[in-house]
């Protein structure tokens, strides 16, 4: 997860995981054989059998939070809790701390006191600075007894790996990765298995349903898919409780796009809490919206990062790894998320009323007087039964044809939107809201369609150097590695490279003043992993795409009081180089 402590060394992350989930744990440190057989035994006697744990934050366990764990437990009902990190070094395993797993003097026993205080555990493999033991192993067989040790030295049934950056993409190491959760299936029967995964408000990125796929086809049951909702880079003002709902149900849309039968059971939910890497804040309210949704919706799990940071401080760095920094009490959070705990049952509470969700990809398309576009709208049943749900329109101008292949489909299902432009549309930027309606209700999303003149769209707008033809970067201004390329370019003999490192994102802006409260749409082109084009100050959005060729980006925004806003190109940090060339505004 984000912040990771590892070696007294703070660090921010964007990770996945991968998570096996069963029975409570207990452990005595290694050197006392007899201990330790002692409280094996108890945690499996008073283990939670193969529910998934409802509520199970993160804890890092080496920076020194010991007694704010104990009182999470003891003080505010905190059944578990997810350890974290042990760390793959060749076919080894150490704790954060660098010290051996079954044998940390001071992890160990923090562990088996928190079981003698009621507590279960999840033990989690890799972070923000380490790599669990199959991206770090290349033997399975060491792999497999790897993972089996902690199982073994902890007594658990859950265990966490969590995989962020470049290694989401190593696909040979996912590949051991599944093995492993196989085999250790076959071997322990009561193991669950559930992936974290670093997602947008529009869902998991393409990493993100691979992964998914690469269970599949490894015949790998997923029992809880627990998303990220963390660091969207959407500017300091992004609502960070609806943005986790939105991501919930984007997620459960590609999850069940991959296979039919998941549900919001097999959901799980982990915001960061307080102040974020990015700037955003996920605050105390946004711990209720979210802990409302899930007990309507029967999510699986409730995490958070972390319950080291569940405390104010008067830090000024985002995302101080031992408090939120806001005003809060202590363990404020954890006392909003646990009494989730009692709901599920194992696997979320919630009622059973049918209900889908709806998606448009594009969700937006600039066309020429007389020309047509399609999207793709997607439908996905998020609780209960298949349900039939038939798609309208509203919002079309005068002019503009929008039709549907088929016109209703059974929720879970597909269909193509057309829309047809007459050649005396007048050219302009027109929100169209695609609606559907089944038993549960109705759902919609909105389709941005801009028609331009016969002769194609506009100039730079208000934007200097839009593409970046110039010779030099102003007046943008820039994260360090940014720069002007010959290639690739769309058109020109420039575009603009930015190139974001391990450890921190990259990004070019340029400030611009425009007409208050006037609606506008910028429009580029980009090309790279995770490229964002986007606004922020004055207003707030952005949009990606993740591609190795040249595609278009368009946002549409309304400017506030001051007209002024920031115009930005970012590239999302641990990833590659991002480009972007004919920006304009207008």
């Amino acid at each position: 997860m984000h912040l990771a402590r590892l070696g007294g060394l703070a660090v921010s992350a964007c990770a996945f995981a991968l998570a096996a989930t069963g029975a409570a744990v207990a452990l005595a440190p290694a050197s006392n054989a007899a201990a330790n057989n002692t409280l094996n035994s108890a945690a499996t006697s008073g283990a939670a059998g193969s529910s998934v744990y409802s509520v199970a934050p993160y804890v890092d366990m080496s920076n020194g939070q010991e007694g704010l764990l104990d009182t999470a437990i003891t003080g505010h009902h905190l059944k578990a809790y997810t350890a974290a990190f042990v760390l793959g070094e060749g076919c080894n395993q150490v704790w954060g701390d660098t010290l051996p797993i079954g044998n940390d003097s001071y992890t160990d026993p923090e562990i088996a006191r928190a079981k003698s205080e009621g507590a279960s555990v999840i033990i989690s493999s890799g972070g923000a600075s380490g790599l669990p033991l199959a991206w770090t192993c290349t033997t399975q067989s060491s792999i497999d007894a790897g993972y089996q040790a902690l199982i073994d030295d902890y007594g658990v049934t859950q265990l966490d790996f969590d995989v962020e950056g470049a290694a989401v993409a190593d696909t040979a190491a996912a590949a051991r990765q599944m093995q492993a959760m196989k085999d250790l299936k076959a071997a322990n029967p009561n193991l669950q298995f559930s992936i974290t995964l670093p997602v947008l408000t529009s869902g998991l990125t393409n990493d993100g349903v691979n992964i998914l796929k690469a269970a599949k086809n490894a015949g790998v049951k997923i029992d809880v898919v627990n998303i990220m909702t963390m660091d969207y880079y959407a500017g300091t003002g992004a609502e960070m409780g609806q943005g986790a709902i939105d991501a919930a149900k984007a997620t459960l849309a590609q999850m069940q796009s991959v296979d039919s039968g998941y549900g919001y059971a097999n959901l799980g939910i982990t915001p960061m809490i307080g102040k974020n890497d990015d700037g955003s804040t996920f605050t105390l309210a946004d711990a209720q919206t979210v802990e409302s949704f899930a007990a309507q919706n029967g999510v699986g799990r409730l995490a958070f990062w972390s319950v080291n940071r569940d405390q104010p401080c008067s830090g000024s760095a985002n995302s101080l790894p031992t408090c939120s920094e806001i005003s809060q009490s202590s363990l404020a959070f954890t006392d909003a998320f646990v009494p989730y705990e009692g709901s599920s049952g194992g696997g979320g509470g919630g009622g059973t009323s049918s209900d889908f969700s709806l998606s448009l990809s594009p969700g937006f398309a600039s066309v020429a007087q007389g020309g047509s576009a399609t999207a793709s709208v997607a439908t996905a049943t998020t609780s209960g039964s298949a349900e039939s749900v038939a798609l309208t329109t509203t919002g079309a101008p005068s002019g503009v044809t929008v039709s549907f292949s088929p016109a209703s489909v059974t929720s879970g299902g597909s269909s193509t939107l057309t829309a047809a432009v007459g050649s005396s549309v007048a050219a302009g930027t027109y929100p169209i809201t695609v609606t559907g309606t089944g038993t549960g209700g109705t759902h919609s999303a909105t389709y941005t369609l801009t028609v331009t003149g016969s002769g194609g769209g506009g100039g730079g707008g208000s934007l200097t150097n839009a593409g970046f033809e110039t010779g030099s970067l102003g007046p943008w201004t820039c994260t360090g590695g940014s720069t002007l390329v010959s290639t690739p370019v769309h058109s020109g003999g420039h575009a603009l490279q930015v190139t974001p490192d391990s450890g921190g994102t990259g990004e070019c802006d340029q400030t611009v003043t425009l007409s208050p409260n006037h609606s506008y749409t910028l429009t580029g082109w980009v090309q790279g992993p995770y490229a964002y084009l986007g606004v922020s100050g004055g207003a707030t959005t952005s949009t990606w795409s993740n591609s190795s060729s040249w595609n278009q980006l368009k946002v549409s925004f309304t400017t506030g009081s001051s007209g002024t806003v920031t115009v930005y190109v970012h590239g999302w940090y641990g990833q590659g180089s991002v480009y972007a060339d004919d920006l304009a505004l207008g």
